[in-house]
């Protein structure tokens, strides 16, 4: 039978699916009846087509390959020569493709988050690559803001030949003004050519990576977790042959799954992707196979429901057509998480527990290690391919005695029957499987009977599992293949030591801190207590001011005194070694592991009592004082760097109160270590929300160190975000500038944190400043009833230090009935002070399902809730001029109201951000920067005035 009839054929035959032999798994009898239809028409269909275009190579490519299949196996048999320029070859590619995107500086220097961050020229803008230098950067700044479109490599000059040619025609009539009729005719043909240079993306993630140090690997992969995208597992690195597994730029990345019990309820989980255990299904291709691996498995994975979501890269998608230069070798997961049955009246669910899926780039045969990797670990094991032969049963009979199941994807047309056949025969006593495990897709094209048939497996596979493996297990595995883990460096290994020592005691979290952490709790409440008794005098009763303030400044002196009895303990003692490390990497490392391990401590307090939250409903809705009743603030880092700047403080005012001499303080050096801290870009506490007091000698002492440690007088500008718990506040400044507040349920402080980031040299002239410092308050308590109380008095004295200090403060709020009194009081209060900053109110879309973007009379209608409830706030100020929002802030609707669309797109935990959540973020962003930039915020500071900001407030 020819070819042409071949193909003719394919295009009027019915799509379907089939099994050899009798299927194990559900769907038995509808796929019986596919093996029968399979059976009777197989005769006529099998034939060699030639030439097969094998996943992420180019046609000319996979001909090539078989051209020389034969020379290659003889070279092998025969000796080395072919491996060695098989490694030359591809340690050229390596480099060739670095220089193309303009990375060779970076193969030494890595990249590190703090280059990711820096606020530039390009900050404002949300343009395309031109050319390939470009693409790393605009991947860096997409993928940091959380856009799904970031996989898209295609160049602005990739234009369709009829779109450039109005470009090029401007160009040669700009060349004749100067040259007349240039006789140099093919000059100008070449300058207005632009050359198409194809770039895979698994190539510029690869590249990028490689060129990224541990810290700024381990956030982009936290990025891509949350864009919903595979996570590189194992890295390959062709200019050394030694191939990295990811453990350490795993450690960041956490996933929620749901389970429904037979009851009904629904209960959560969280956990770090590193530990958690679940089966794993991986695919591999095994020499050439015609069918889209990815593809297939992105179907695999999605609800039949629903478009398949782009978990892999695959050939259909812009640019990943492109052959890949450098990504052969890389090993891809995913993690499939149940919803339990969140999606309303139908469960969408695909699976109902957890499973990860891999994936293989290029051949097994040319990457056994990482495919040993995943026989060794992975429950089952999917391989591709269009021939058995000779070549490929021996490289399968190698995996005898193995105890993973294999399945086999084939296609008839692409194949040699009766070859496979013979081959197959012999490979199902070998692998220990039967026919059922051999699945042929009869059609050319994408067929969902197949991928009905491959959930089914999956679903009994993961049913059946005995083997559950995690991050960590599956890395000591890649350990004994000879592959290298990241984390078994030695400055990892030894931060992780020190704080394993300084963690081994914390079993009870709310104990340790009262027996490790001694100068906090009590007798910090008390001290703030008293400072601020000082400032308002309310209770003086029939004393007079002075003698009430001498009796305050004793009482105040006595608690000083008392805390500076106390000695380092052993763990702060430990603690302050690790940040005060001359090794910045261990330094980074050290902080990495104390956060990764206070917050899975904190996640298990927060497991044994599920049923304590389930009561509270919606996070932004929940009275402060009834959350903080079952859930008090996590242990973390900054209780450490807390207890250090009391001891800090209390050595201070005995010192100011004269009763210790300047040369007997011993904590001097404890603000140049936390200013390094803020100056590497680690969040720093500005004011702890349980007493709501800033400890100023500490802060100030920072600050000033910071001044100091910066060339010149920096001008900063401040920005600090404002709202109720649950609003989204952290999230949206993470997505806008790339930082690193915490988000968890279970693991995030309740305290008000500062973080700085740079301004690049070229931009700081234009934009007016040379760093900005951002503060992220803690979640307030929204609605009319809270303003009452000592909390609503603690929540206005936070509320009127961040926007005190700030130039430019963000809103966020669900509703309007949700927005925090606190901050309508403050803005009072600093109007008074003849301070008010530049106002942006941002509501946050919080909604299961989507919302249609509000109309200008919608945030009108906003603005006049807000200003009703700035006179509600009036009144309780007993302030006889009544007072709106529209006359304290100059607010207008279409400048300074915002609307955030929903983060997630579709149903968590398997929907990825919205691609309009990170679109409206961006362009809150460019109207922040813009504003700086024209100058209609207040103006710049340096450190000092600052400073002498923090004290007035």
């Amino acid at each position: 039978m020819g070819a042409d009839e071949i193909t003719k054929r394919e295009g009027t035959e019915r799509e379907e699916t089939t099994a050899w032999g009798t299927p194990t798994v559900k769907g038995q009898e509808m796929e019986d009846e596919a093996a029968k239809e399979t059976e009777e028409e197989w005769p006529d269909r099998h034939s060699d087509l030639g030439e097969v275009v094998p996943e992420g190579k180019d046609s000319e490519t996979t001909q090539a390959e078989q051209e020389n299949t034969d020379g290659t196996e003889e070279a092998q048999e025969n000796g080395q020569p072919i491996v060695a320029d098989f490694l030359a070859e591809e340690r050229s590619r390596l480099h060739e493709t670095m220089s193309l995107l303009g990375l060779e500086t970076y193969c030494n220097r890595k990249l590190s988050l703090q280059d990711a961050r820096q606020i530039s020229f390009d900050s404002m803008k949300n343009w395309a690559p031109q050319v390939p230098t470009d693409l790393p950067w605009s991947f860096l700044r997409k993928l940091l803001a959380l856009n799904s479109e970031v996989r898209n490599t295609t160049l602005l000059s990739d234009l369709p030949q009829d779109d450039r040619t109005g470009e090029k025609e401007t160009q040669v009539d700009e060349q004749e003004i100067y040259w007349g009729t240039s006789e140099d005719i093919y000059s100008l043909t070449e300058l207005a050519t632009t050359p198409d240079v194809p770039l895979n993306p698994l190539d510029l993630l690869c590249a990028l990576l490689l060129c990224s140090d541990s810290f700024l690997q381990q956030e982009l992969l936290v990025k891509m977790s949350l864009c919903q995208f595979a996570l590189p597992v194992v890295l390959p690195d062709s200019e050394n042959q030694n191939h990295t597994f990811l453990l350490w730029a795993l450690r960041g990345v956490m996933r929620t799954w749901w389970w429904q019990s037979p009851g009904g309820s629904r209960t959560s989980r969280e956990e770090s992707l590193v530990l958690t255990r679940v089966p794993i299904i991986s695919f591999a291709r095994m020499d050439i196979s015609s069918h889209s691996k990815s593809h297939l498995l992105n179907a695999v994975m999605s609800s039949s429901h629903h478009q398949p979501h782009d978990y892999f890269c695959h050939r259909e998608m812009p640019s990943a057509a492109n052959a890949r230069e450098i990504a052969d070798g890389l090993v891809e997961m995913s993690w499939y998480s149940p919803s339990g049955g969140s999606g309303g009246k139908e469960n969408l669910d695909v699976f109902p527990e957890p499973v990860a899926f891999a994936n293989l780039r290029g051949e097994i045969g040319s990457h056994w290690q990482q495919f040993k990797l995943l026989t060794e670990t992975s429950s089952a094991v999917f391989i591709l391919t269009d021939n058995i032969g000779q070549k490929e049963y021996e490289l399968l009979c190698s995996l005898s005695g193995s105890t993973t199941r294999y399945y086999l994807i084939l296609s008839p047309y692409r194949g040699k029957r009766n070859a496979n056949l013979r081959f197959l025969n012999k490979l199902v006593s070998v692998l220990q499987m039967d026919y059922s495990h051999v699945l042929v897709k009869v059609s050319s094209t994408d067929s969902k009977r197949l991928v009905r048939r491959l959930q089914a497996i999956v679903a009994n596979v993961i049913k059946s599992a005995s083997r559950k493996v995690s991050l960590e297990d599956m890395a000591e595995t890649a350990r004994t293949l000879g592959l290298k883990v990241d984390e078994d460096c030695e400055e990892c290994q030894k931060a992780r030591e020190r704080v394993e020592k300084i963690t081994q005691d914390i079993h009870d979290a709310e104990l340790y801190k009262r027996e490790k952490l001694r100068l906090q709790g009590d007798p910090w409440r008390n001290i703030a207590q008293v400072e601020k008794e000082l400032c308002r005098l309310q209770r003086a009763g029939d004393s007079s001011p002075e003698k009430y303030k001498s009796e305050l400044r004793q009482r105040l002196l006595a608690l000083r005194m008392h805390q500076n009895r106390y000695e380092l303990g052993w763990a702060m003692q430990e603690f302050i070694k690790g940040i005060a490390n001359p090794s910045l990497v261990e330094k980074q490392y050290f902080l990495g592991w104390m956060k990764l391990k206070l917050e899975e401590m904190a996640r298990q307090r927060w497991r044994q009592s599920p049923e304590a939250l389930a009561p509270l409903g919606p996070k932004h809705s929940r009275p402060a004082e009834f959350r903080e009743q079952f859930w008090p603030a996590p242990l973390g880092v900054e209780h450490f760097l807390r207890e250090m700047g009391q001891f800090y403080e209390a050595e201070c005012y005995l010192v100011e109160a004269g009763k210790m001499a300047e040369n007997q303080k011993r904590f001097t050096h404890f603000v140049g270590l936390a200013s390094e801290l803020v100056l590497s870009g680690f969040p720093l506490e500005l004011m702890d929300r349980g007493t709501c007091c800033v400890p100023l000698r500490w802060v100030t002492g920072i600050l000033r160190e910071l001044h100091a440690r910066l060339e010149g007088s920096p001008r900063l500008l401040v920005l600090s975000v404002l709202g109720t718990e649950g609003t989204g506040k952290s999230t949206l400044l993470n997505t806008m500038f790339g930082l690193q507040f915490a988000t968890g349920r279970s693991c995030k402080p309740h305290g008000t944190f500062m973080q700085l980031i740079s301004v690049t040299e070229d931009f700081r002239q234009d934009l007016g400043c040379d760093f900005i410092l951002v503060i992220d308050s803690g979640g307030l308590t929204g609605g009319v009833t809270a303003a009452r109380g000592e909390r609503y008095e603690l929540e206005v004295s936070l509320a009127t230090l961040a926007m005190g200090l700030s130039n430019i403060t963000v809103v966020s709020m669900a509703e309007a009935k949700d927005t925090p009194l606190a901050a309508l009081h403050a803005f009072l209060k600093l109007e008074k002070l003849g301070h008010v900053p530049n106002c942006q109110l941002v509501s946050q879309d919080l909604s299961e399902g989507p919302v249609a973007r509000p109309h200008l009379r919608d945030r009108r209608q906003l603005l006049q809730q807000l200003s009703d409830l700035s006179r509600a706030v009036a009144e309780l100020e007993k302030q006889e001029e009544e007072r709106t929002l529209s006359d304290m802030v100059l607010c207008d609707p279409e400048k300074h109201i915002w609307h955030i669309p929903r983060l997630w797109h579709g149903v968590p935990p398997m929907a990825p951000v919205s691609l309009g959540y990170c679109e409206a973020v961006f362009e809150l962003k460019r109207c922040l920067l813009e504003n700086i930039r024209n100058g209609v915020c207040h103006q710049h500071r340096d450190i000092v005035q600052l400073v002498e900001l923090v004290g007035r407030l």
